[in-house]
Formats: structure tokens, sequence, C-alpha cells
């Protein structure tokens, strides 16, 4: 009996300790996690895919790797957005075609030549998917080369397919201004407002439905719905890893504070880039980093604290080439969300603009096209310029957000 109980005690050991250890099941399934649920989809097909280093399961296996093993497909081509298919080229740098090594596959830059898959690219493709993480601010542009190869798969008789990622910043908060048409450009395609608080897949059922899509074509659109997401969720509750998605957007902070920083690319003012905190980090030669810390925390912005701090921007091949004030040590401030809930990067972002110009009116300068592009309006740039209430614009700015969250209840999944 002492015997039998020992045993029985050693296998009950064992099958416990296996599993305490097994990796715990996400909490959220991606599309591409449920790819097998519309097989159907794909059986019998060539395939298209247009994808980055972020498409992976939750078990750590690659899209590409996914497809290639299906039962009845085959994968005919690739595509790559801004950054290219493995994540590396730097923001704004053209990617080139080439092939994959692995699958002997064409692997077509829609960041180069052309944005929008040609004819020819498409030869060879009955059903073209989109699998790509974005980020959830107006600016990314991985969401136009989803709308544009739509564009393609119409003009084309293509089925086109989302396998649908979580919105990392959560897809309730709704914030900053709708683009206006007349600003429009491949960061800022059509009137969405800054942080629009929806995943890929509804924005490709707004686009198609919209006719927002050149000639007003509607794609073959079928949405793979994330399972397990809900509206709330911030990136880190999902149970996903996160993989960031271009090489200045390292983690889930940052992503939380693009959507305001952002626009300090429109400016004379380092944004981070050459340094391992872009975004995190702003500043210049000519600011007083103390004086603007001050300023910035006298207004008591909801859920961030600045910190006065110095940093010498340099040259990270892939990261930032050639960043603003190369080598040269800037002093600016640190910021630091300190409620998530409660920050609003949109709100932050003006007021940042503002004291640069209230603190260094003689040297800051915004660089016009490129602060009129992001913003997808001058009133912001004509608004700081004139001492206009900075306040007013964002309420203004948030009028629009409203107006905008109760047009997009229709195309919502989750």
């Amino acid at each position: 009996m002492t015997t039998r109980f020992v045993s029985c005690c050693l296998v009950l050991f064992v099958l416990l300790s296996c599993r305490s250890h097994s990796p715990p099941q996400p909490a959220v399934q991606t599309g591409l996690d449920r790819l097998s649920e519309y097989a159907q989809l794909f059986r019998h097909k060539r395939v298209g895919i247009i994808t980055n280093h972020t498409a992976y399961t939750a078990g750590g296996e690659h899209i590409i790797d996914v497809f290639a093993r299906m039962e009845g497909v085959t994968l005919t081509a690739l595509f790559g957005p801004e950054h290219g298919i493995r994540g590396t080229a730097e923001a704004g740098a053209k990617v080139e075609s080439e092939r994959d090594p692995v699958q002997n596959l064409p692997i077509y830059s829609l960041y180069g030549e052309t944005r929008k898959p040609t004819p020819d690219m498409l030869r060879e493709v009955d059903v073209l998917v989109f699998d790509i993480q974005d980020i959830g601010a107006r600016y990314y542009t991985y969401i136009y080369t989803m709308a544009l190869a739509m564009e393609a798969a119409a003009e084309n008789g293509i089925p086109f397919v989302v396998l649908d990622r979580p919105n990392p910043i959560n897809g309730i908060e709704v914030e900053g201004n709708v683009l206006d048409t007349a600003f429009t450009s491949f960061v800022g395609l059509f009137p969405l407002p800054i942080r629009h608080g929806m995943t890929a897949g509804e924005l490709a059922r707004m686009f198609n439905k919209e006719g927002w899509i050149a000639g007003g074509k509607s794609a073959s659109l079928t949405v793979v719905p994330l399972r397990g997401w809900q509206r709330s969720m911030w990136y880190d509750a999902t149970g996903l890893r996160f993989i960031q998605p271009s090489p200045n957007m390292p983690d889930l902070e940052t992503a939380i504070l693009y959507p305001g920083l952002c626009l300090i690319e429109g400016t004379n003012v380092s944004e981070g880039r050459g340094t391992h905190m872009p975004f995190k980090l702003i500043g210049a030669p000519w600011i007083d980093g103390k004086a603007l810390s001050r300023a910035l925390n006298q207004l008591h912005l909801p859920g961030i604290h600045f910190t006065d701090t110095t940093f010498t921007p340099k040259r990270i091949p892939g990261m930032a080439e050639r960043p603003k004030y190369q080598d040269q040590r800037c002093q600016g401030v640190r910021l630091r969300v300190t409620n998530r809930e409660v920050f609003r990067p949109v709100l932050t972002g003006l007021h940042l603009l503002d004291q640069l110009h209230r603190l260094y009116p003689e040297t800051f300068r915004f660089r016009r096209k490129a602060i009129d592009r992001l913003a997808g309006t001058d009133h912001l740039r004509r608004t700081i310029l004139s001492g206009g209430d900075i306040e007013a614009l964002y309420q203004q700015w948030q009028r629009q957000a409203g107006e905008f969250d109760q047009f997009r209840k229709k195309y919502l999944l989750y």
C-alpha cells in the first residue's frame, strides 16, 4: 500500500509539474491563429501575402511558414510594406524588391517603385492576404498599404483577406482632428482622427464601404476576426508577444506616446531618433531642459510627467541614418506616462509644440509641409505661430473625434 501510494504521488507530481511549466495560453487569438477555421478560403488557391516580421502566431510560427504547410495551398508571392518584409529599413527609406531564399518566392516592395501591387505582381495570385501589426495612429503607413492593395485586388477581381490583430493602444479612445483631405499623403490617406481606436480589419471594412478606395471600388473582403480581444485591452493584456512593428517603435510605452510625439517630426526639434528611446525624448542644442520641463509640468497634463534630460543623437543603422542634431549634445525632456488610462497623447503633443514656440520663438521652427501633412491640417501650425488658444483648438479637434467615434460604430467588430 505504501509503495503504491508513493508511486501515485510521484505520477501526480510529474503531471502537475508538466502542467505548471506549460506556457500560458494568450488571452487573445489573432486572425492568423484562427486560420484553420477559414481554410476553405485558400484551398486550391494561389496565395499572395502582404506581411512583415510581426505576423507570427501565438506559438511563434511566421505566416509564411503557416501558409507554406497548408494542404492544397500554393504560395506564389510576398509583398512588403514600409521598413520591408523584415522590418529593418529606416522610416521613409525606399525598399527594393527581392527574392525569398527559403521559399524561392518574389518579395515585391510596396514602398519602392510602387506602393500598390501591379497587375503583373498579381498575375499568379488568386487570393491576397494582409497580416501586419498596426500601431493605432493615423500616421502609420501600414493601413494605407492595405488600402492600396485592396484597390488593386478590386481592380483585378481578387478576393482580399485581412487577418486581424489588436489595436495595441486599445480600441476605445479616439483623439485628434479628422484629416482634411486637402492634406492627403501617405501618412494620412483618409479622413481618420490621429488616434482612431480601430483594428486593421475594422479599418478595411470602413475603407471598403465608404468608397474611399480610388474610383469608389469595393474589394471582395473577408476579415478573419480576433477571438478574446476586448476594446479596453492594451497590448500587454492580450498575452501576445510585442514585436516592434518598426525600428523606432520598440515597446508599448512608445506606442502610447506616438500619436502625440510624432508631431515633433514636423519641427526642428529632435524626437529622440538616434537614441534607443525614440518618442520618449525630445530636445535640441538650444533648449533649456529644466525650463521646458518646468513649463510643461505646470500645465498638469493628465497621465504624463516631464523630467529634464540630455542626449546626443547618433547614427544607428536601420533606425536613424541621419538623425537631427547628429553627434550634438541636446537638452530637452524625457516623457514618462504615469497613468495611461487618462493620458491624452494628442493633447500632450499640442501643448509640447505650443510651449516650444512660446519659450524659443527665435529658434523653434516648423517644417511646414511635414507638420501640415502629419497634423492633417494647417490650423495647428497657424494657431501656434499666431499665439492662439491651443486648448480651444484641442476642444475643436475633440468634437471631430467624437463625431468619428459615432461614425465608426457600424464598422466595429468587437
